[in-house]
């Protein structure tokens, strides 16, 4: 919240994501910035990789969204995500509109 009250909405993603980056060094929120994770499809591996933007605790993916309201396919984005790496919990960002918005969603 504190990244959104500071810079506003109209920044690209990129900016919001080293914002926060800097934000949870200084509040000491373990995290990885852009992980990659691989996909597992009927027991094996796939070529293709997903990025989060980051990892928190090693079992909280945020995803951020420059955007000012949550679409249903960022939603359903996370989901795999969660999905795919078993993890119980996502959220999901949204830096564009007036007021910041988030979603937690839940494997």
């Amino acid at each position: 919240m504190k990244v959104h009250s500071e810079l506003g909405a109209g920044f690209l993603e990129s900016v919001y994501q080293e914002a926060l980056e800097k934000q949870f060094i200084k509040d000491g929120i373990p995290y990885e910035r852009e992980k990659i994770i691989p996909i597992e499809f009927d027991g094996e591996l796939l070529k293709k990789k997903f990025k989060a933007d980051f990892i928190c605790y090693d079992k909280i993916i945020i995803e951020l969204k420059p955007v000012g309201f949550i679409f249903q396919n960022d939603e359903k984005q996370l989901l795999n995500y969660i999905r795919a790496t078993k993890y119980k919990l996502g959220i999901l960002t949204c830096f564009g509109g007036k007021s910041f918005l988030y979603k937690r969603l839940i494997n």
